[in-house]
């Protein structure tokens, strides 16, 4: 048996030689779980002649990766072991290694074809030395086997199939493409990420210091007319961003409905339908960079348009295809008037804006004055029960998790751009509300915040002085990032230079419970999820109050909410708490004002929560056993605190793991696990979905943008859908649902296409049991939200 080395030479096999390696690479791991031997053996077994020293090593990472059920610290073997094989792949010099990606060609014709723009590698250059020396290359081994398999599957650089990044590469990469001659900062912002404290988002994290070098992650975009003309213009717009890793949010309210007459043909209009089929397939056709993710473009409308219902029906799993636009994702902006009428089983009526201007730009009592003008003047295209279109909406949540739901009445009462204009739309997870018009694109550059690097385990405390210091740098990161950002769209430019608007969120609050052992449900948790927000929004002011003392307030500051004093808590009649000085602060807001409209918008962390080995966002968990595919197959990892907990109380055995698994990855039923764990451990599956919305609420009252809240129901019915939306409705929320999500037995039932009624009013005469449901939810919103966890 014998391998084939890294120079190509080969050499025959020896088993010490294999041991002694993976031995060095166990230093400081758990004896009493971790065996090395046994390892080794699995590595010999596995092995074949010719295969080369770098698949050596990956097969050893994957035969790690898939015990790390029996302890987590396999899993801190496996990334030490594929970090290491990077790393004898990989230059040791970050300048060696622009200069490769600088230098790289085209592999079909030979021609030039730099990976980074002649000005970044110049930067480098011209301080390789000092750069050289700042890079810690041993906080590449902080990352967990899966997290560093996401950054190597879709953000370290490569030269056709080989990767040439490391992590410490990117970070520093990023750093300097925001940074440039201000090296201070840019070692500041790389010392912060590489520690894991807070990270860019996925398209910054692409793009930087690239030829691309479009930074921001996300994009309002109006129709500039109702034409032909106007429709492909915002296509084109649309497919530049989605070319650059930036998804896209549209409102459509203003596109008049299907048979409105068009003067300039002496036609009618088809309406949205065929229209929305259009950037579908624009979504489907392109490919944005590296990572291989098709177009991501949300598309909102109110429930008055005429076209409603073939909208609804847009994003179902089941029905004919030129009907549907399942590469698009949904969402309703929805006014107060609509969400009466249902409650009051009142009609609705359905308009078209060409017949009736001026709904599109208007909320609170001046949309409900004029909406009621044009049902008075008989400017109704159809009347139909509010609540038969009520439940074609949770219809269409049941079977595909869309629309979203987004209340246009707080997000215009309850918005810093108020002065701008109204909102008319958000983006693809309905947690950026900005304005835009024909003439500016609302653009925003993201980051989140590892709230878990703020907790002291042996204490179970937690930091707000480090939580205070990581937002205060991320913000003026972000803000930064705003000047030399490449846009590719002058509108967006425009816009962000107007209004300079930031989109901070969070990852790993259901960690930071965890590890102070509080269940996500419990009045502890609830206490500190607000005071983590508040804090969070105190320091991303003071830091924007920093900036504007330097360079001035943003240009569109004045007659702004925050210009005349208001903060975003005082739209929610919120005080603040005595923790925080906020006399103080506005005091210095009053004097200098601040740099940036908008800061805060919580947002899904999927991708980069994996990077930092963080659960998503501010949700809880969904299960506490996973399962992760790999080209070896599949592997399960049983969530590390959990582990952990079991570990130290030696109740971890293969046949509590064979019982998590067929439990779908809950413990409540299982007779083993004590009642505290119980507690500690649930999943958003055992959680009231009360409990999710007043967390939500808690926090919202410091979130000057709005937050990506998804809604969970293993078993949704039409008044436990009511009850959370009426719910969340009433608390005031501006994102009352991003997605609705299902059991994976249901969500794989649904996929599989079963036909639902399609006459909603028939079904409803044919269930008493949930017109009950219903009736109920729609009376007392609060007791039926109460047991639809």
């Amino acid at each position: 048996m014998y391998v084939v080395k890294r120079d190509g030479t080969q050499e025959k096999v020896f088993f010490d030689k294999i041991s002694s390696r993976i031995n060095i690479l166990c230093e400081g791991l758990d004896e009493n779980y971790v065996d090395p031997p046994k390892i080794s053996q699995k590595v010999v077994s596995g092995m074949y002649p010719g295969i080369t020293t770098f698949q050596l090593d990956e097969l050893a990472a994957e035969i790690a990766v898939d015990m790390t059920s029996i302890h987590p610290d396999y899993a801190i073997l496996a990334a030490r072991i594929t970090i290491s094989n990077l790393q004898k792949q990989t230059h040791d010099k970050f300048s060696d290694v622009m200069q490769e990606l600088y230098d790289n060609v085209h592999p079909k014709t030979g021609a030039s074809n730099p990976l980074i723009s002649k000005d970044f590698l110049d930067l480098v250059l011209k301080h390789s030395d000092v750069v050289n020396k700042t890079i810690d290359y041993q906080r590449d081994f902080d990352f967990n086997y899966f997290g560093f398999k996401t950054l190597e599957q879709n953000f370290l650089l490569k030269i056709k199939d080989r990767i040439v990044e490391r992590p410490q590469h990117m970070m520093m990469r990023v750093a300097l493409a925001i940074h440039g001659e201000d090296l201070e900062s840019a070692f500041r912002a790389y010392d912060y990420t590489s520690r894991k404290l807070f990270t860019y988002a996925a398209t910054t994290l692409l793009n930087a210091g690239t030829n691309c070098g479009q930074l921001s992650s996300f994009f309002e975009v109006q129709m500039k007319e109702d034409s032909i003309e106007g429709i492909y213009d915002t296509v084109s717009t649309c497919a530049r961003v989605s070319k650059a890793s930036g998804s896209v949010g549209m409102s459509f309210q203003k596109i008049r409905a299907s048979g409105s007459y068009i003067a300039g043909t002496n036609g009618t209009s088809n309406g949205i339908v065929p229209m929305l089929r259009v950037f579908n397939d624009a979504a489907r056709f392109i490919t944005p960079g590296a990572r291989k993710v098709k177009g991501t473009y949300a598309v909102y409308l109110e429930p008055w348009h005429a076209d409603i219902f073939e909208f609804i029906d847009l994003s179902k799993n089941s029905g004919e295809e030129n009907l549907r636009a399942r590469h698009l994702n949904l969402g309703l902006w929805i006014p107060d008037i609509f969400m009466k009428r249902v409650e009051g089983n009142a009609d609705w009526s359905l308009m078209c804006p060409n017949e009736c201007p001026g709904l599109d730009t208007s909320f609170g009592d001046e949309f409900e004055a004029l909406y009621l003008k044009y049902e008075k003047l008989g400017k109704s295209r159809k009347v139909v029960s509010a609540q038969k279109l009520w439940f074609a909406i949770l219809d269409a949540q049941i079977e595909s998790g869309m629309p979203y739901m987004c209340y246009k009445d707080s997000i215009n009462k309850k918005n810093n751009q108020k002065n701008l204009g109204v909102i008319s739309g958000s983006n693809m997870h309905a947690d950026v509300m900005q304005y835009s018009d024909i003439n500016e694109v609302g653009s925003c550059n993201i980051a989140s915040v590892a709230l878990p690097k703020c907790v002291d385990e042996k204490t179970r405390t937690f930091d707000f002085a480090i939580l205070h210091d990581i937002v205060k740098v991320a913000i003026k990161n972000l803000d930064k990032m705003i000047d030399v950002n490449n846009y590719l769209i002058e509108e967006a430019k425009t816009s962000a230079l107007k209004h300079r608007s930031l989109g901070l969120g969070v990852q790993g609050l259901a960690d930071v419970f965890l590890m102070m052992h509080y269940p996500f449900d419990s009045p502890e948790a609830r206490e500190l999820n607000k005071d983590i927000f508040e804090s969070i929004y105190f320091a991303a002011l003071e830091a924007s109050n920093e900036m504007a003392k330097k360079s001035g307030p943003y240009p569109s500051y004045e007659g702004s909410p925050i210009s005349q004093g208001i903060l975003q808590h005082d739209m929610w009649d919120v005080q603040g708490s005595a923790r925080l000085d906020w006399d103080t602060l506005r005091a210095n807001i009053k004097a200098h004002g601040v740099r940036n409209s908008v800061l805060l918008a919580p947002m899904p962390t999927t991708t980069t929560s994996q990077l930092l080995g963080n659960n998503d966002g501010f949700e809880p968990y969904q299960t506490m056993i996973f399962t992760y595919r790999s080209q070896a197959g599949e592997c399960q990892a049983v969530n590390s605190h959990l582990l952990k907990n079991l570990i130290e109380r030696g109740m971890w055995t293969p046949k509590v793991k064979e019982m998590l698994t067929q439990s779908n990855g809950s413990v409540q039923k299982l007779p083993l696990i004590s009642d505290d764990l119980k507690s500690l451990y649930k999943t958003v599956w055992d959680i009231s979905q009360r409990v999710i919305i007043d967390m939500a609420a808690d926090r919202a009252a410091f979130i000057d943008q709005s937050q990506s809240l998804n809604l969970f129901s293993a078993e949704p019915t039409y008044g436990r859908l009511s009850a959370m939306h009426f719910y969340s409705w009433n608390r005031g929320l501006k994102t009352g649902m991003q997605f609705l999500k299902t059991s994976p037995v249901e969500a794989m039932r649904l996929t599989m296409g079963e036909e639902p009624k399609e006459d909603i009013e028939a079904e409803i005469e044919q269930t008493a049991d949930d017109l009950a449901a219903i009736a109920c939810s729609l009376e007392n919103p609060e007791a039926c939200v109460s047991c639809s966890g």
